[in-house]
């Protein structure tokens, strides 16, 4: 699906993590001993959807709504968010960086796909880039 309009990619982002969060609650199930990590990791996917809605609610006009400010594919963006039963902790962890890669890629295209059209929402998608490359960095010193 191609999102074009703001609150498509607002509604996309909110997807993208809500999925990933609930790997995230499933990995501490799975995985005990980094449970409060995977944990405090879903409790700040979020945050990141808070982030990004008030911005955009903050901001948002028809003259905004109604334009075309992106054109990004959804299903570039698509994330495999199963755990399967005999995954060992390093192939879930790969898991997640893949699906770290995959958002943190989305938010960095839409911020600059509408960075010339608007302010406050791109600097929402490139703070929650600088934030998700960061947790990235924390997910692979647990490999």
């Amino acid at each position: 699906m191609r999102l074009h309009t703001a609150s498509e990619v607002i509604s996309f982002c909110k997807k993208l993590e809500t999925e990933s969060a609930k790997l995230y609650r499933d990995m501490s199930g799975k995985y005990p001993a980094n449970a409060d990590f995977f944990n405090s990791m879903a409790k700040e996917n979020e945050g990141f959807t808070v982030q990004v809605e008030r911005a955009y609610y903050s901001v948002i006009s028809d003259a905004i709504e109604g334009g075309f400010a992106f054109d990004i594919e959804s299903d570039d963006y698509a994330l495999d968010t199963l755990l399967s039963q005999n995954s060992g902790f390093p192939n879930a962890l790969g898991k997640i960086i893949s699906i770290e890669e995959t958002i943190t890629k989305f938010y960095s295209d839409a911020a600059r796909q509408s960075d010339s059209l608007m302010a406050d929402i791109p600097r929402a998608f490139k703070q929650v880039v600088k934030k998700r490359e960061g947790r990235l960095e924390k997910i692979k010193q647990l490999a």
